[in-house]
């Protein structure tokens, strides 16, 4: 078990793929750095590695230097995969047998958002609990049939664990330090980067990042979630109201005086975002995406999605190929 308390030394392995997000590879890699800084002994060591050997280019154009190529005969504690959103074209058969021959010699294999992608086409998923990152958590349920697809932050079903963007990544490994070295390391770590909200794999990913919206307004934050689990199914603002104990117009107060816009031009405004990104980063047809973000037909899509973007959303498509 490597999610458990011990004093030996865990070596790690760290797979890149190009078009990784830097951010991600900084909440798995750093927090490794700062409990060996806390606890003064080296409790984490690792190496970065690519499949040949060369620098993966992060997804913001920066180049990553690594150790070498991938040796996947090589034993480690634990081999973590960080992968670009296109996941789906890197998993070759040749890098697919490597994950599962690197899967044999490790103790534990993680994926890091798209990594948990990667994983799942080598069959390491199969029969497990897993999340990815809440945009493909529905396309990767259905890809990934044999997998118990779960909404949470990060999810440890060893021998594999998976988180689902940069922070989770770092909660996932504070819970890990945590494991390992006790809540106080934990809390010392996260001190480091002055993050005081240390979250449970449980939580489920937000769709929005509510920040101190959630202090000030409870019952905003309360509202912006119920939207979120509703997107292609809309609910009425009443409906929200009434669950929040509030009155319509008292809901729209709050909004308005919390977030300067009323509570139905900020719902349409999610959806459509949602809408936005199922355009730009899938082939979904049109008629699919309307449905899933709650719109009635394409030509309801298509005017609100002009009104919010300056261009219908077949345009937009276009413009992105």
């Amino acid at each position: 078990m490597i999610f458990a308390h011990s004093d030996e030394t865990l070596n790690v392995t760290l797979l890149l793929f190009p078009g990784l997000s830097l951010l991600s590879l900084a909440a798995t890699l750093d927090p490794l750095r700062g409990a060996n800084r806390v606890l003064g002994r080296t409790a984490y060591r690792w190496r970065l590695v690519s499949m040949d050997g060369e620098m993966p280019v992060a997804s913001c154009g920066l180049p990553i230097p690594v150790d070498g190529a991938f040796a996947p005969a090589d034993p480690q504690d634990a081999l973590i995969v960080l992968a670009a959103f296109d996941a789906a074209s890197q998993a070759t058969p040749r890098i697919l047998r490597a994950l599962r021959m690197g899967a044999t010699r490790s103790r534990i294999v993680g994926g890091i958002e798209s990594g948990s992608w990667l994983m799942g086409f080598a069959g390491l998923l199969d029969g497990r609990r897993a999340t990815t990152h809440w945009e493909d958590l529905e396309d990767f349920a259905a890809r990934f049939p044999n997998v118990d697809v779960q909404p949470d932050r990060f999810v440890v079903d060893e021998p594999v664990f998976t988180t689902g963007g940069a922070t989770p990544a770092l909660d996932c490994m504070l819970s890990l330090i945590r494991a390992r070295n006790g809540y106080s390391a934990a809390l010392d770590v996260a001190s480091l980067y002055i993050y005081e909200e240390m979250r449970t794999g449980s939580d489920v990913q937000p769709i929005v990042s509510l920040g101190r919206i959630r202090q000030h307004e409870p019952r905003v934050a309360k509202a912006i979630r119920i939207m979120e689990t509703h997107i292609d199914r809309p609910v009425t603002i009443a409906a929200i109201a009434r669950r929040l104990d509030i009155s319509t117009r008292g809901l729209e107060t709050l909004f308005l005086k919390t977030i300067d816009v009323s509570p139905g031009a900020y719902y349409v405004a999610l959806r459509l975002s949602a809408a936005r990104r199922l355009v730009l980063d899938t082939s979904l047809p049109i008629a699919d995406i309307a449905e899933r973000t709650g719109f009635s037909a394409i030509a309801s899509l298509s005017r609100a999605y002009r009104r919010q973007f300056g261009v219908p959303p077949s345009a937009a498509r276009r413009a992105r190929l």
